[in-house]
Order: C-alpha cells, then structure tokens, then sequence
C-alpha cells in the first residue's frame, strides 16, 4: 500500500528541467519562472540556492497568501531558477544510500558535492540563456555551497547574496559527527521559527502561515507520516558542514571569491551573528564589492516571516545595482 497520500504537485506556472548529475545516474531537477513582463536590455538571471532542511519549493517558491519571493523577483525582471540539491524535495533523484541505515554512514550531501551540483546548474543556465554568468541567492548551509563554487568558477558569477550566512568561529567544544541522513519534524522546524524570537516579542511567523507550509513540508517524503512523529529525511552533511565550520573547519576560502556580495541577516539570527558577519566581510577580501545588512525582527528563517519583505527588497537593491569598487587615489 502507497503512503504517499498527499504527493507533491507542480507549479503550472513554473517551467521545469531535468539536468544530469555529477554524481552518475541520478539527475537534477529545476525550476524556472520568466519575468513577469517581455524584458528588453540586458537579461537578468538568478539562481536560488536552498539551505539544509527543505527545498526550493517550501522557500523561494511558496507563497504566503498568494505570493512568494520568487513572484517578487519575476517581477522586478528576473529569470528565477531554483534546484534541488539531492535528497531535498521529491524532484531531484534521492541519494539511493537513503534506503541504508543512517548510523555508520558517512553525512549525505556535503557541501564540495553540492557545490558540483550547483556548478552543473550554473553552466545549463548560462547556455540555456545565452548569459555568460549569472547571480546567486543563497541561504545558510547553502552559502557554503556558493562560496565552493563562486571561488571555483568566478568567471560563471555575476553578484552575490548570502542571507543568513555560515561563517568559520573559534573552537569551543569537541567535533560533532552526524550520521548520514536524519529525520526533522514538525516541531524541529516549529522551534527554528521560534526559539530565538525574544520573550514579549510578537510572532514572526502566523501559526496558520506554518500549519499550511508544514503540511506541504511533510508532503516531501512520502514516508514522512509513517514516522513517530512525522518527520522528513534529509542528508545530513549540511548540518555536518555548519558545526564544522563552528570548530573552525571551514568548506571554503572566502579570498577566493572575486564576485559582489551582500550579506543579509535577521537579528534574532543565532546561526548568523553580529560576529560572524563581521568575519564574512573581512573574509571575503576579494570581493569589489562587499555589504552587511541587519533586518529588524528577523531569524534564521527570515524569508518565511513577518520581515521577509524587506529581505526582497534589500536582495533586489543589491542585485540591480551596478555599483563597482571605488578607483584608487
């Protein structure tokens, strides 16, 4: 007997695109949304990158009361792709270790694979449209991923936002070792929302605004709702990536990105802090062009919340300006 009782569906409005993956005899799936109006001048094309639990679909894709962050790009002008790293989502070819055992297998999906994954992306989207590069929207574990890439391949990237950027912190504790997938609940992602909201601070996210997205969270795994409690599975390498970057193992090497780049945080943000955005911006000494920006009322997940406009609009401000490093005197 099926348990996929409520399967995942797709968004008519979006084009959709198999490529091949790095990793032999899987494939990729992404989506893409044109601008809202026929464009003229030059054509402007980003490329979403998802974070470590959930896919394009449940981020950049889903829409609260009708409209999403993607809705908002198109509409700016934007060619808007998304893809699924595997084992996120049900597009994209799941890692066939996922029928294993997740203990005494190594983390699924670290960030040097993905950022193999991401390249294959980049290069089918720059020949698909005729565009040499194009720009990067990543968030959390995927700006690791971006960062591997970006310094990999500079010539393939135009500019960069990294909303609640991984950065490297001094070692304060023993080195975690995960297992290779996990499952995250309800109540897991219930908490991210949350727990780092202050006590006698409104709610950042509406609980019906979850209880809609939650479902289609679930929706994801066709064996989410078999587990006690529900629970997707997911490749556990992104969070493998994040607490090493916290022991001061870091995938990437910032000096080697060339490209602009903004970094975007909410101040709730414990995963992304004052501290390691100060760290970023040193890091990235490469880079022409370099901005921190800190959004009121916002967490780790800010482009779910109440504050998740004035994370478009500083994405689209940065991402349209032309700006270049000041000529020396």
């Amino acid at each position: 007997m099926s348990t996929d009782v409520n399967p995942p569906r797709l968004d008519p409005s979006e084009r959709h695109v198999r490529i091949p993956s790095p990793r032999t005899g899987l494939s990729l799936f992404l989506r893409h949304l044109p601008p809202t109006l026929p464009q003229t001048g030059e054509k402007r094309v980003v490329l979403y990158v998802h974070g470590g639990t959930f896919p394009s679909a449940l981020s950049i894709a889903h829409r609260f009361d009708g409209r999403s962050w993607r809705d908002e790009l198109a509409d700016a002008g934007y060619h808007v792709w998304a893809l699924d790293f595997h084992g996120f989502g049900r597009f994209s070819d799941p890692y066939p270790e996922f029928e294993r055992p997740a203990e005494g297998m190594a983390p699924l999906g670290r960030a040097e694979e993905a950022s193999q994954q991401l390249e294959a992306a980049v290069r089918h989207i720059c020949a698909e449209q005729k565009v040499d590069r194009i720009s990067l929207i990543a968030h959390s574990w995927g700006t690791m991923v971006s960062g591997l890439f970006a310094g990999r391949c500079p010539e393939l990237v135009d500019r960069l936002v990294f909303f609640g950027p991984i950065a490297r912190r001094d070692p304060t504790g023993e080195r975690v070792q995960l297992p290779g997938w996990r499952p995250i609940s309800l109540k897991d992602q219930w908490d991210r929302f949350t727990e780092t909201v202050p006590a006698g601070e409104k709610p950042v996210l509406l609980k019906r605004h979850f209880d809609e997205w939650g479902e289609l969270y679930l929706d994801v795994d066709p064996e989410s709702r078999t587990r006690s409690p529900a629970a997707v599975k997911v490749p556990s390498g992104a969070f493998q990536d994040i607490f090493d970057a916290w022991v001061g193992e870091f995938a990437y090497d910032p000096a080697l990105v060339k490209a602009p780049v903004a970094f975007i945080r909410g101040e709730w943000d414990r995963m992304s802090g004052e501290a390691d955005a100060r760290w970023l911006f040193e890091a990235f000494s490469s880079s022409p062009v370099r901005r921190n920006v800190t959004i009121g009322r916002g967490t780790h997940l800010m482009h779910l919340e109440a504050s998740r406009y004035a994370l478009y609009r500083e994405t689209e401000a940065f991402l349209a300006s032309r700006d270049t490093a000041p000529e020396a005197v």
